[in-house]
């Protein structure tokens, strides 16, 4: 940007950077998710650079092999396309300045010479290392035949090539190098040069609603997104501001709203080319009337039995607004940390396990089949007052994402609060996937005993986790002033993030 490029050509330099500074979080090998904005055009887009499922992936292939379910980490959780670089190629002809060469530069400096290693990075890579990870891992991420330190420096040199390959030759040559390494080092994974040259990343139109006059943008389905959207328009019928803003009344609706939405994530988001998904009744103020007369003001819905608070997944959020106030909001990841934990030969790429979130289940919709993207936990958000762009948000954490969007956005329009200040409030989470029902709540230790005990008297199933936990996700976000004079960051705690102006 102070090169003269604009927010499109930073969000591909910043997430180039990331993928070799944060491995663990994300990387060439994972999916991408992007809401833009383009000032010229004036309004906000949505691409979605998710990979499909390999055409050798089916149901059948897993179940001849005796699994229940696919496995996280090794080849058979290498499913689907990693369509990073395909979406960093789109955004860059639709909207960039420069050259990926020029954009991927700083990456491959890094790469190549190597970072000083972040205490995050250094705890993913220790716990890690004790699941007896693939030779191919241990080779790049404990180069010193130990996990490296805080402050080391470690060096990604095979990334940094195939770093190159991708500025040099764009997706296409990226794609032939990947199908060519994984044939040869590492046979047994599904996808095939014929699933690499099938890949393409999707322009679309976001989905939005409006909430008390603003109007919140999110990424679509086959991302679970339609949630947060759905919440609010639960919550829009709440005077939440004749309610203290921590309170245990208010957090319990805001709960109970995600806990309906979540219901709905549940029974439709998939890949809406495999399954009708009723956005426009989902997204109806009708339907959520509907939704709100099932809350009690006085009793929680009931939890599942077998409480677990066990909540993995690692990924990179960041928002970029420029001088001309082109927003970008991004959302990149490897799914759990370091994804399927197969580093392909000497590529230094290591692969996503995002395919196994897919089911093996043949009556559910997001059941496994060929060429078939699966529920993404990925989300992304932007927010318009008066048809200018106003907040640009996110968030890592999950399934839990957006909870998060939903919490912040609500501490901003309702109680009023900066952005910074909405990112550091206390913090509460359902966890669990769309397989399962809600078993518990954890909310963070920095929530006063009285809000605790008001939320179990409601007959919440409520666990304590540590302040400013990482549990509860890492959000990001820019708020743009009336008139877009002014920008204000804000960055979590509960991460390595930060704000930046420039």
């Amino acid at each position: 940007m102070q090169e003269g490029g604009n927010a499109f050509d930073a969000a591909i330099a910043v997430n180039a950077v990331l993928n070799v500074t944060q491995p663990h979080m994300c990387g060439v090998g994972g999916d991408i998710f992007y809401l833009i904005y383009s000032a010229k055009e004036g309004f906000v887009r949505f691409l979605n650079g998710s990979g499909r499922a390999a055409k050798r992936a089916s149901i059948e292939y897993y179940l001849e092999y005796g699994l229940k379910k696919i496995p996280s980490y090794g080849q058979l959780a290498c499913v689907t396309v990693p369509g990073c670089v395909s979406g960093w190629e789109a955004l860059n002809r639709g909207y960039g300045s420069k050259s990926l060469g020029e954009l991927l530069r700083f990456a491959v400096e890094y790469a190549l010479k190597g970072f000083p290693v972040s205490r995050g990075l250094a705890d993913a890579i220790e716990q890690v290392s004790q699941t007896n990870p693939p030779d191919s891992w241990v080779r790049v991420y404990m180069p010193f035949g130990r996990v490296p330190k805080e402050g080391e420096v470690l060096k990604q040199e095979d990334l940094g090539r195939s770093l190159r390959v991708v500025a040099e030759g764009g997706a296409e040559a990226f794609y032939a190098m990947l199908a060519e390494e994984i044939s040869k080092s590492e046979p047994d994974i599904l996808l095939a040069e014929e699933d690499f040259k099938a890949h393409t990343s999707d322009w679309g139109e976001p989905i939005s609603t409006e909430y008390r006059g603003f109007r919140v943008y999110e990424t679509q389905p086959n991302t679970q997104a339609i949630s947060t959207l759905i919440a609010l328009n639960v919550l829009e019928n709440f005077n939440l501001k004749e309610r203290n803003h921590l309170s245990a009344d208010t957090i319990h609706i805001m709960v109970e709203a995600i806990r309906l939405a979540y219901e709905d994530r549940a029974r439709y988001v998939a890949d809406p080319s495999y399954i009708k998904i009723p956005v426009e009744r989902l997204l109806s103020k009708s339907y959520a009337s509907e939704l709100r007369s099932r809350i009690s003001l006085s009793r929680a819905l009931p939890y599942a039995d077998n409480a677990s608070i066990k909540e993995e997944g690692d990924t990179t959020y960041f928002a970029v607004v420029d001088k001309d106030r082109n927003c970008v909001s991004c959302v990149q990841s490897l799914y759990h940390p370091f994804g399927s934990r197969i580093v392909v030969g000497r590529s230094g790429v290591t692969l996503h396990n995002r395919g196994s979130y897919f089911t093996l289940d043949s009556k559910h919709h997001n059941r496994l089949e060929p060429g078939k993207r699966p529920f993404h936990t990925l989300c992304a958000s932007i927010t318009f007052s008066e048809d200018e762009p106003y907040i640009v948000l996110g968030s890592m954490g999950g399934d839990g994402q957006p909870q998060t969007h939903l919490q912040i956005l609500s501490s901003i329009i309702d109680y009023g609060l900066n952005i910074q200040e909405a990112i550091y409030t206390p913090r509460w989470l359902l966890p669990g996937t769309i397989y399962e029902k809600h078993k518990i709540l954890l909310l963070e230790g920095s929530f006063l005993g009285s809000v605790v005990e008001g939320l179990k008297a409601l007959g919440h199933r409520v666990s304590i986790v540590e302040p400013l936990s990482s549990t509860m996700g890492h959000a990001q976000g820019v708020l743009i002033s009336e008139g877009g004079k002014v920008l204000y960051g804000g960055a979590d705690p509960r991460g390595d993030g930060l704000a930046i102006g420039y």
